[in-house]
């Protein structure tokens, strides 16, 4: 009897995310998903052709090497820090608490941006395949809302299932590429092979900068490996792999991809025909060297690629909201985690219901749902994402410089510094040719670029005022968790952060250390 009422006492053990369950493979098909291999070819390197010339492969490979140095300093810091905030925690270890607070809400609205937008490209590209298909005319918004409740089901279930699901779709969307350049190899393209695309005369050309601007973009996600740290199975090593997997993995058959169909028409011809019918440059090169049946599952397996993205960016979210509910800074609710499925199913839900609204907001308005949801939703989250990428590569050799470690200079100095100023780089390409990105006004493209650092900003408003309202919150922010695996369930107490006030968060961090007393 004192047993069971022993047992009544004592608190069930709250949830917790699947620690082990994702495999290098597994974390790399979460975050090559993101990218949308297929719907980033079909879609944008016809316009990356277009305007940049038959160069093009090699802004792909470009864009891959600055990302892959970037990945030097920012994997060796996953190595030294265990929070589950991955891009926020690495920031504000290197550059304070104002700075790494700020980085969290913009991570948030630039994930968030990520996904939702989609859900307008998920409408359209399913639309433009019922026609192509079926010669039918359909509304967009009825699939923007399946696609809505299909996310938050495989966000709702399991991490591995998941993974499992997006193995699939990506086998199959990078499957339907690899069966295009398999036809126009096998018949030699239209006049022969030819290794021009990488000659220096082509690669840097007065488009190069278009080019590269599209590239970098193409990338977007990639470094949400860290996300699932707390899920991976021996994260000191699967977490880099699968980081330096998909950096790898994309530039090569970007650019693979894009001589291949630069091949089909000749690069003579290649503009012309990119010219007179972007959008169908890959369609009609499948059709001509596969077939027409693999043209049709061209545009099914597009949908599948948006649907993957989807997913991919709807998980990560999900991770970071849990973390950010966890430190105290986001309602404790979102920290829940299904008992079952071992997911942030609250987060989840609470993203869905975000980006619903989103979707009737726009198709409210009579707003074009690729025009206008997909890149106007779409390009602040890339900006605010290519922001947090120079701010973790400013962190890490201002981290490493007042902490022991056995790194060596070329991970912790030399490469996060060619990184930052690369990055630095890829984001004016970004923002002088945001007109091709969005197709927008100069007014609505200011608002666009302004997003990021007013969300940055408001984030610095916000550390102001968890400094003063919540000290505990703010003092224990990104610290490391107690347990190789962070918190345990629903969560508001900094007690159940398992932070250890790690002295060395931000302490002397050589940018921002602190605000002023007011």
């Amino acid at each position: 009897m004192s047993d069971t009422a022993s047992e009544r006492r004592t608190p069930p053990v709250a949830a917790t995310l699947r620690s082990g369950s994702l495999g290098t493979a597994d974390i790399a098909f979460f975050v090559v998903s993101a990218a949308a291999p297929l719907t980033v070819m079909a879609g944008v390197a016809p316009l990356a052709i277009l305007l940049g010339g038959i160069g093009a492969p090699a802004g792909y490979l470009i864009a891959g090497i600055t990302l892959a140095v970037f990945a030097v300093g920012f994997t060796t810091m996953s190595r030294h820090v265990k929070s589950g905030g991955a891009f926020y925690a690495y920031i504000t270890r290197g550059l304070g608490r104002p700075v790494g607070i700020g980085a969290a809400l913009l991570a948030l609205i630039g994930y968030n941006g990520m996904e939702i937008g989609v859900y307008g490209l998920l409408g359209t590209a399913t639309r433009d395949t019922a026609h192509a298909l079926f010669g039918t005319g359909v509304p967009w918004l009825p699939f923007s809302l399946a696609g809505l409740v299909v996310i938050w089901y495989g966000g709702y279930r399991s991490v591995d299932f998941g993974a499992k699901v997006l193995g699939v779709l990506l086998v199959a969307e990078t499957g339907i590429l690899l069966l295009l350049a398999g036809g126009v190899l096998v018949k030699g393209g239209a006049h022969g092979l030819s290794g021009a695309s990488f000659a220096p005369g082509q690669v840097f050309v007065s488009g190069a900068a278009v080019v590269l601007a599209f590239a970098f973009a193409a990338f977007t996600g990639f470094e949400s490996t860290v996300i699932y740290r707390r899920e991976a199975r021996d994260p000191e090593r699967t977490v880099p792999r699968a980081t330096y997997v998909a950096v790898a993995f994309l530039g090569l058959f970007y650019a693979f991809i894009v001589w291949v169909v630069i091949q089909a028409f000749g690069d003579v011809d290649v503009i012309a025909a990119a010219a007179q019918d972007p959008g169908g440059l890959f369609f009609s090169a499948i059709t001509t060297y596969v077939g027409g049946w693999a043209a049709d599952l061209m545009h099914v397996f597009i949908v599948t690629s948006v649907v993957a993205s989807l997913l991919a960016f709807h998980n990560a979210i999900n991770r970071y909201a849990l973390a950010l509910a966890e430190e105290g800074v986001l309602p404790k609710s979102l920290g829940r985690i299904h008992p079952r499925h071992r997911s942030p199913y609250v987060a989840g839900l609470a993203q869905t219901v975000l980006g619903a609204v989103v979707v009737f907001g726009f198709w409210a308005a009579g707003a074009d749902p690729y025009g206008q949801l997909l890149l106007w939703v779409n390009t602040p989250g890339m900006i605010g994402l290519f922001v947090l990428q120079l701010l973790a590569a400013i962190a890490v050799p201002c981290y490493f410089r007042r902490v022991p470690h056995g790194e060596g200079v070329l991970r912790t100095v030399l490469a996060p510094v060619v990184a930052a100023v690369l990055l630095a780089g890829a984001i004016g390409l970004v923002i002088t040719h945001i007109d091709l990105f969005t197709g927008a006004s100069p007014a609505v493209n200011s608002v666009l670029i302004g997003l990021a650092p007013a969300v940055f900003v408001a984030g610095l408003g916000l550390a102001w005022w968890l400094r003063r309202e919540r000290p505990l919150v703010y003092a224990h922010f990104a610290a490391e968790p107690t347990e190789p695996t962070a918190a345990v369930g629903p969560v508001g107490s900094i007690a159940s952060v398992g932070a250890v006030g790690s002295a060395e968060s931000d302490e002397g961090a050589c940018v921002a250390k602190e605000f002023t007393e007011s």
